[in-house]
């Protein structure tokens, strides 16, 4: 670990001078790249020094205390080595979380697709209760969601909703989300009071920048359609739903919530480049699925991740086998424990590997 952080605190040094230089300073592109190398290594060398410097005095203390010296000042000396001791074990902690492995999509916004899946009608209704969820937590957040694509239900709730959340950092707190989401609950339309089990697929992905994925004009195809609602109702009068189809991975997406053939259009491609970067992503980790597997991670989206039980009020975690006792909060959009613990989970795991 002390190598690499010498190695970091070296570059740093090369970077600080390289982006003062007028040469590079002229070159906007090379100047950018160069300032961002130099930002994201900044506080994992800032720590070092920290370190190095608590080090370096509690050795120093250590060698004072060989010295003649009377009761008093051994005392002080003493006192102060084992505050020092303290500081450079948490420090080597701190050290060791900023050396796992930054995921390249943290920063990004998200797409999160949630599906209906076994239980029918009760099925859709717990479909709405998650998207409300991840809404008043994006709204606690100081984020924005926005619908892209949504197919509801008659009685309430969603057979699928496809929305945005933009913000700073929001993938890096919602990727933990993917899988199959399960509810015990009594439904409404049940009158013998029997418990009955559902569930919804909720899928987060980051959202595919232009940089990310570029898609070739010739490989999809597009049709419009006139909308329609619940029951097949007309929703408009003119043919704005737009549907794409990706002809190379024949990937399928229709959008028909805006009255705008282009506003549909626009939020159709914006949901196949994402599809098609996560594959993307998917087939590039192939080789290290093991390991993903063996992460609380982000992992198979067919994987039963989280239990909400109505008549005992709580959400277990089936990942870090945690549960909290909170049910109506944690609806609310209440739900940073659970990702801070499914976090410090996944960030212990890594760091056995860094170790």
């Amino acid at each position: 670990m002390i190598e690499k952080l010498s190695f970091l605190e070296n570059k740093y040094k090369e970077l600080s001078e390289k982006i003062i230089d007028p040469e590079i300073i002229n070159n906007i592109e090379e100047w950018q790249k160069l300032m961002k190398e130099h930002a994201e290594i900044e506080p994992i060398v800032f720590k070092y020094r920290e370190y190095t410097k608590a080090q370096d005095t509690l050795e120093e203390d250590k060698e004072m205390l060989k010295e003649k010296l009377d009761d008093e000042m051994k005392e002080l000396l003493k006192d102060e080595i084992s505050g020092l001791e303290e500081t450079v074990i948490k420090l080597e902690e701190e050290l060791k979380v900023l050396l796992i492995p930054k995921d390249p999509n943290d920063h990004k916004n998200v797409i999160v697709e949630i599906r209906a899946g076994a239980g029918g009608d009760e099925a859709g209704l717990f479909a709405g209760d998650l998207f409300r969820m991840y809404s008043m937590y994006a709204e606690r957040q100081g984020w924005k969601t926005e619908i892209m694509s949504s197919n509801e239900q008659g009685v309430g709730g969603f057979k699928e909703v496809i929305f945005m959340i933009k913000g700073k950092g929001a993938y890096s707190r919602l990727k933990y989300e993917s899988g199959v989401h399960r509810v015990q609950r009594v439904p409404t339309t049940e009158s013998s009071g029997r418990i009955h089990t559902s569930t919804a697929t909720v899928a987060v992905l980051p959202e595919a920048e232009d940089i990310d994925i570029e898609v070739n004009p010739s490989d999809i195809r597009v049709d419009v359609y006139r909308s329609s609602g619940n029951g097949g109702q007309s929703v408009n009068t003119t043919d704005s739903a737009v549907r794409i189809t990706h002809i190379p991975t024949g990937m399928v997406v229709a959008c028909q919530d805006e009255k705008s053939q282009l506003k549909n259009k626009e939020k159709a491609m914006k949901i196949l480049k994402t599809r098609l970067y996560d594959k993307l992503m998917n087939e590039q980790h192939a080789e290290i699925a093991e390991e993903r597997r063996s992460q609380v991670g982000t992992g198979d989206r067919s994987e039963r991740i989280r239990t909400y039980n109505f008549p005992q009020g709580r959400i277990t975690d089936h990942r870090i086998n945690m549960t909290v006792y909170k049910l109506e909060s944690f609806l609310d959009g209440d739900i940073d424990e659970m990702i801070d613990g499914l976090i410090t989970s996944d960030q212990a795991k890594k760091l056995k590997q860094v170790g």
